[in-house]
């Protein structure tokens, strides 16, 4: 099979598992335990004859984010799911965190403090929204969102690098990210709203996507 097969396996999978969801389907089941594998052997295969300390961090967040979707999947069982799975996407952001800073050292790319701002602002505005609804998950939640908002930011600096493409998918990658992750909280936390596990599927397929699609990007043209 081509390598770029995967991608077109990968989309697949993702509008499988969207109709699933809208159908009410078990299918849901399947096509979501298949996403992160199908991305992770794309990653695999199109940088085979890359050798770099940062790609291995890549692969452990495609690990745990498969970890994250697989605890989810029985949320609906045992509420201590829906801790485990979050608690597995933060250690997947945490790598992201890991790639994201290894790009800014090796490309010598300054921090900016400016662009800190909209991460905090809209931060603020989404734990002000949530967080009166959270309970016992305030504390969980409150981190994670830290994370996720951090690795962001990191994100920001990787279209500063040299290969500005590479850094574009990321930084697109890790916006949707953020508004996956939104969207769930807002429909989990405070109101549902209809297809919001569509919308946040999508937009977490899409993420984890164009993340992978830019690290692919940015390894094959930095080559060690």
């Amino acid at each position: 099979m081509k390598r770029a097969t995967w991608i077109a396996v990968f989309l697949i999978l993702l509008i499988v598992d969207l109709i699933s969801l809208y159908l009410n389907s078990s299918v849901h089941i399947a096509s979501k335990s298949l996403l992160m594998p199908a991305l992770g052997i794309y990653l695999l295969r199109e940088t085979k004859s890359v050798e770099s300390p940062l790609k291995p961090w890549i692969v452990l967040a495609l690990a745990f984010s498969w970890a994250g979707d697989i605890l989810l999947l029985f949320e609906g069982q045992m509420p201590v799911f829906f801790l485990l799975g979050l608690s597995a996407f933060l250690l997947a952001q945490v790598c992201y965190i890991i790639f994201f800073h290894g790009i800014r050292m090796r490309e010598y790319i300054r921090g900016n403090a400016l662009l800190l701002l909209p991460v905090v602002v809209y931060y603020a505005i989404l734990m002000s929204i949530v967080s009166p609804f959270l309970g016992n998950m305030k504390l969980p939640v409150r981190i994670y969102g830290v994370v996720l908002c951090f690795m962001w930011m990191l994100a920001m600096h990787t279209v500063f690098g040299k290969n500005k493409t590479a850094g574009f998918w990321m930084l697109s990658g890790a916006i949707l990210f953020v508004a996956s992750d939104s969207f769930l909280a807002f429909n989990k936390f405070y109101a549902t709203f209809e297809y919001a596990e569509i919308i946040t599927m999508l937009t977490y397929g899409l993420a984890q996507l164009f993340i992978v699609y830019g690290a692919v990007k940015y390894l094959k043209s930095a080559k060690n």
